[in-house]
């Protein structure tokens, strides 16, 4: 997960019942946000690294190996449709202490797992955790920091952890699967969920606030997307059955979403260009971000047959710049409007991904490693803007509702983007690659083409 996906759950301001943080408090409550916003994007990338050798270890094939990405991924971006609200429900302090537990003990499980299913399951526990634990985490920073500019500073902060954690995430997991065992990368997660936890005691406590859920809504919804991906990655009969499934469920989903007072997804948000470029435009870049780091993980470990850390490794020019680029793309979309950055972000993306079509098993790894940049550095410039053009196009008191839509679609889009690659890639490693990058680069001329119809400069006038 890019952390670009920071929910704009920011206007929403604490319950005027909440207890009053002190000021050695708030640095601590600020710890405790960032660290489980980074553990939740660290696992959301660190896992590729280690796939290969998870298939060694526990068979599968390349079905079971997308598996256990996708089983977090799916269950993290469907159920952040709902869990701002539950955060609200349950008071944030509550929520997250909830979400770290859950997802430590599920990290500890998935360390444990003596079979593939086991391993999956787990995953999704981890799944659903995150969910909860990333609204919260960032409800915490609201709430520890009252005055704008320290809140300002402190939710840049946060943000930077999951920054770190993405650019990190490959290199920690290639290092962990060559030095101690593919299990590392979930064990190592413990000691943080303990630290988190620790620090977690001096946070200010939150009231409970009523806030709507959409259940209906919700598990359908969840259906209708494992139901699409199952489809997808299994094929044959039981993918057909499937995509029966996940067809009825989806129809259902808009059904009631047509007609709930407070629905997870408000299908209205689309009759805005600016809100469904946007949500394409992340989702696109999602398939083509997400779905490349995975299938050049395989690539330098499976047709090249480098060490995890070795391929951990080449991957570090790609996410080690993605931070400084997004801070960039943010200075540009406030000063030329967020038009500008994704009309350069995108074909730079499509470049990145035609180049690596000339890749094959003799590349140099040194050389691949190069070639993935312009794929990084052109995401990292269109995903602020397109989120700060979403954010403008809605009202204050929807934007982190319109924020979980965004973010839900992005890794919903990745997700997928797995499924379709990996299926691509069991019909011939070198064919399915440059299908994969082929599809992706097809995707992203087309929203090059739909960013057009956005705003030239900014509205804000601040």
């Amino acid at each position: 997960m890019s952390t670009n996906q920071m929910p704009r759950v920011g206007q929403l301001a604490p319950a005027e019942g909440d207890l009053e943080p002190t000021r050695s408090s708030a640095p601590l409550t600020l710890t405790a946000a960032l660290l489980g916003f980074a553990l939740i994007c660290l696992d959301a990338s660190v896992v590729n690294v280690a796939l290969p050798a998870i298939g060694s270890a526990l068979g599968g094939g390349m079905s079971g190996l997308q598996w256990v990405v996708d089983a977090y991924t799916l269950a993290f971006a469907a159920l952040m449709l709902s869990t701002g609200a539950f955060s609200d429900r349950a008071g944030a302090s509550r929520a997250f202490a909830l979400g770290t537990t859950v997802f430590t003990l599920a990290s500890a499980a998935c360390g444990l797992a003596p079979n593939l299913p086991a391993l999956i399951g787990a995953r999704v526990v981890q799944g659903v955790a995150a969910a909860v634990v990333l609204p919260a985490s960032l409800a915490l920073v609201r709430q520890a920091y009252r005055e704008p500019a320290r809140r300002a500073r402190a939710v840049a902060a946060w943000a930077a952890g999951g920054s770190l954690a993405v650019a990190l995430g490959p290199v920690a997991g290639g290092a962990l699967t060559t030095v101690w065992d593919w299990r590392g990368i979930f064990f190592v997660n413990l000691p943080v969920g303990a630290a988190i936890l620790a620090l977690l005691v001096r946070a200010p406590r939150s009231r409970p606030r009523p806030a709507p859920l959409d259940l209906p809504g919700q598990l359908t919804a969840v259906a209708a997307l494992v139901s699409l991906t199952f489809a997808v990655i299994e094929g044959g009969t039981a993918g057909r059955a499937a995509l029966a499934v996940a067809v009825l469920a989806g129809a259902a989903f808009l059904r009631i979403e047509a007609r709930r007072p407070h629905p997870v997804v408000p299908l209205g948000l689309f009759r805005d260009r600016t809100v469904a470029t946007a949500v394409a435009v992340g989702s696109a870049v999602s398939v083509a971000f997400y779905s490349m780091v995975f299938v050049f993980s395989l690539f330098f470990q499976q047709v090249q047959g480098h060490s995890a850390l070795y391929a951990g490794l080449m991957f570090l020019p790609m996410t080690g710049l993605i931070g400084v680029t997004n801070v960039v793309a943010g200075k540009l979309a406030g000063r030329y409007g967020p038009r500008l950055p994704m009309l350069v972000g995108q074909p730079l993306a499509v470049a990145g991904l035609l180049l690596l079509l000339y890749v094959d098993a003799g590349t140099p790894p040194a050389l691949v490693s190069v070639l993935l940049v312009p794929l990084a550095l052109g995401c990292a410039l269109t995903v602020p803007p397109l989120t700060a053009a979403m954010m403008d196009a809605v009202p204050a008191e929807r934007a982190g509702l319109a924020a979980g839509v965004l973010n839900s679609a992005r890794q919903v889009a990745g997700g997928l983007g797995i499924a379709v690659f990996g299926a691509l890639l069991g019909h011939g490693f070198q064919a399915g690659m440059r299908w994969s990058l082929a599809v992706g680069a097809a995707l992203l001329t087309v929203t090059f083409a739909l960013s057009f119809r956005l705003a030239g400069r900014s509205a804000r006038t601040s």
